[in-house]
């Protein structure tokens, strides 16, 4: 027994989430080593040549690095727009109502309201966010000084230490360190061909048994791969021209992925090593932008096949497809269609109004508890308003969390090298061997998951504020705790306006995005096997693609949706069970039906008539149930019921078409296992105020 396993079951959850969100993947040393070189650059250049607002340069230069040169440059380009624009109206605003303090925060506030508006309906709503931070900002800087000529200095030194280091990174992320899109997705596509060839190759040599492929990674696989063609497609011209045949290979490797999770031992060598090579043929045409065409494999006997597997005749179907879509050549493809810039209910929905006027009220409060204590050093109360106002409760909880880890950290850090190692320092050098390790650790974070990733940032920006916020040694302990002061009371005023005044919870739409979910899966069971042909199989394994999609965002609104406070006690815990089976049911149907299809499928050329006729007609009321449980999970309120088993007759074990009963039982089971969605009724307490209040 080791250590980990006499822990709190809460403790060792909090260490497998910490262990498996620290766990290297393919890309992220590349994220932290440019984030890490352009900060040692910008902590040289600003203690230097004296230019304030280092830790505003350092989280500048993190938020600008992204996974790849795409986004880098596109978030790069809003902040430098943002920057500007905010910049420019503080000005404008300190001119004409310096010396009217109620004038001035009346117009800040307006203009406040309406950068967090257009954050909200604006598809680039990051430039409005920059607006929104440096107006409260600046309105730090007034009450610091009542010298116009100062202020207006701090000001544009802002505009400086935010841009040059925008430069900057950009500069070393497109020259030094370049992470380009076509890249990534080649390099994706060929780690899922060798998780697939390894596990091949050890069916085939025997060995060591290799980890197994969880159906997890292999959603999250084909997330990457969407993501990844579409930045492709905005870098380069050549993938936007061959886009068609690059979700063709997407879905292609998805679907061997999934089938290499799937494969027992047992299976024939000679179709095993015909599929490998074939496998292997696809990597090398995939790596060098080449035509892909299938080297063909017998097509097994049906005594050979009667009792195997289907999972290698449909991997072997899956490339015999993609290999004839090439053969075609690249059909003519259609525009894609352009998101607009604004939401189509921008002037009529009045949520965005009320996100706007709820976040403006906790920044108010903020600013008046600051400028009342008369307690400088929390300025960071405003700030961090803003920062954790996202459009839904959970979000906001998310992002408060992690801001809290985050300083918590920094601090931590900050005061260890406060007391134990600024005392020792005498050189530049030293300063950056002790600041590097630690931009290092942040770095390393922040190029993790949306689940982890801004508490990276936030480490950094608290650890910089309290040790690389003067041009000299610091030994001041009260920054520290001033900072740490001022983000929680900024989280706690926050969160208590979003919980008292139109809460923007996600219960309802979590319920409806689970009933979108399940619609693609019942489109699935809908889709008929046989020998449809090359563009019936893309079809289908496409299909299979945009359902693993829809998967994956339900699982990133259910992990917010958790996060969300109540007041009503244990309301919030049903929800979340209750979504969670909804979630877990939808992809084992989804999984239950695609090894049916592949049953199906591989019988459908010696089953008789009345089999395939059975067979296709439960498939039909498994999808009309589903259709049915989706339409009452999505009703207001919800009525959804368990769906009823269908009952399928029991066959003998040893027939050949045994194992498509056996799929076929296991479908019916899944479905039938979706549990009741219906409205809690409300709680006997409640019931009595509002008899009392009648």
């Amino acid at each position: 027994m080791s250590l980990v396993d006499v822990l709190p079951e809460t403790l060792r959850d909090g260490i497998a989430f910490l262990r498996a969100e620290l766990a290297p993947f393919p890309g992220r040393v590349n994220v932290m080593l440019r984030a890490l070189l352009t900060s040692a650059i910008v902590i040289v250049m600003s203690l230097t040549l004296e230019v304030p607002e280092l830790p505003l340069s350092l989280l500048v230069v993190f938020y600008v690095t992204q996974s790849n040169v795409v986004i880098t440059r596109l978030v790069g380009l809003m902040f430098i727009i943002g920057s500007t624009i905010a910049i420019g109206s503080s000005i404008l605003l300190l001119k004409f109502t310096f010396d009217y303090p109620l004038v001035r925060i009346v117009v800040a506030s307006a203009l406040f309201f309406g950068s967090v508006y257009l954050m909200r309906v604006l598809k680039i709503g990051i430039v409005f966010f920059i607006v929104a931070i440096v107006i409260i900002y600046v309105q730090t800087f007034v009450d610091q000084t009542d010298q116009a000529e100062l202020l207006i200095r701090a000001v544009l030194w802002v505009w400086v230490a935010v841009n040059y280091p925008i430069a900057l990174t950009l500069v070393i992320n497109s020259l030094l360190l370049p992470a380009e899109p076509q890249r990534q997705l080649k390099a994706e596509f060929e780690r899922q061909l060798t998780a697939v060839d390894t596990r091949l190759t050890q069916l085939i040599d025997g060995g060591p048994v290799p980890a197994p492929i969880t159906t997890t990674q292999v959603q999250q696989g084909a997330l990457t791969l969407q993501k990844l063609l579409k930045f492709a497609t905005m870098r380069d011209s050549r993938y936007r021209d061959t886009q068609a045949w690059h979700l063709a290979s997407i879905a292609t490797v998805t679907r061997l992925h999934l089938g290499a999770s799937q494969l027992v031992a047992g299976e024939q060598r000679s179709s095993l090593y015909a599929l490998r090579e074939n496998c292997r043929a696809l990597a090398t045409a995939l790596a060098n932008d080449a035509p892909y065409s299938i080297e063909r494999a017998p097509t097994p006997d049906i005594a050979d096949a009667v009792g195997r597997a289907d999972t290698v005749i449909e991997m072997q179907r899956a490339l015999s497809a993609l290999s004839d879509f090439g053969a075609r050549g690249e059909p003519a493809a259609s525009p894609p269609v352009k998101e607009p810039m604004i939401v189509l209910d921008a002037w009529t929905n009045p949520a965005y109004a009320r996100f706007s006027l709820k976040t403006l009220l906790a920044v108010l409060i903020s600013y008046v508890f600051y400028n009342a204590s008369d307690w400088q050093g929390i300025h960071t109360i405003m700030l961090t308003c803003l920062i954790v106002a996202l459009p839904s409760l959970g979000a906001s909880t998310q992002r408060a969390l992690l801001r809290v880890a985050g300083a918590l950290g920094g601090s931590t850090l900050a005061l260890l090298v406060v007391v134990f190692v600024i005392p020792r320092l005498d050189s530049i050098a030293g300063l950056l061997l002790m600041a590097l390790p630690i931009a290092a650790l942040a770095a390393w974070i922040a190029a993790g998951s949306e689940r982890i990733g801004y508490a990276g940032v936030q480490l950094l920006f608290t650890f910089s504020l309290a040790v690389l916020g003067q041009f000299g040694p610091t030994t001041n302990l009260t920054e520290i705790r001033d900072r740490m002061v001022g983000i929680l009371l900024g989280v706690g005023i926050a969160t208590f306006i979003q919980m008292s005044f139109w809460r923007e919870a996600e219960g309802d739409v979590l319920r409806l995005k689970l009933a979108s979910m399940l619609r693609p899966v019942a489109a699935l069971l809908r889709v008929a096997p046989g020998h449809v042909g090359a563009s019936g199989q893309l079809s289908y394994a496409q299909q299979q693609l945009q359902t693993w999609a829809v998967l994956g965002d339900c699982e990133a609104m259910l992990a917010r949706v958790a996060l969300e406070p109540n007041w009503q006690e244990g309301e919030q815990a049903h929800l979340t069970m209750r979504a969670q089976v909804v979630l877990a049911q939808g992809r084992e149907i989804m999984l239950a039906g695609d090894a049916l299809h592949k049953a199906l499928d591989a019988y459908d050329a010696r089953a008789t008539g009345e089999t395939v006729d059975t067979v296709r007609a439960i498939q039909e009321r498994a999808a009309a149930r589903i259709d049915r449980y989706a339409s009452e999970l999505s009703s207001s309120p919800p009525t959804a019921r368990q769906p009823r088993r269908i009952e399928i007759v029991a066959r003998a074990d040893g027939l050949p078409d045994a194992p498509l009963w056996a799929s076929l039982r296991r479908l019916a089971g899944e479905v039938a296992g979706l549990p009741d969605w219906e409205l809690a009724a409300p709680h006997p307490g409640v019931l009595r105020e509002f008899s009392e209040h009648d």
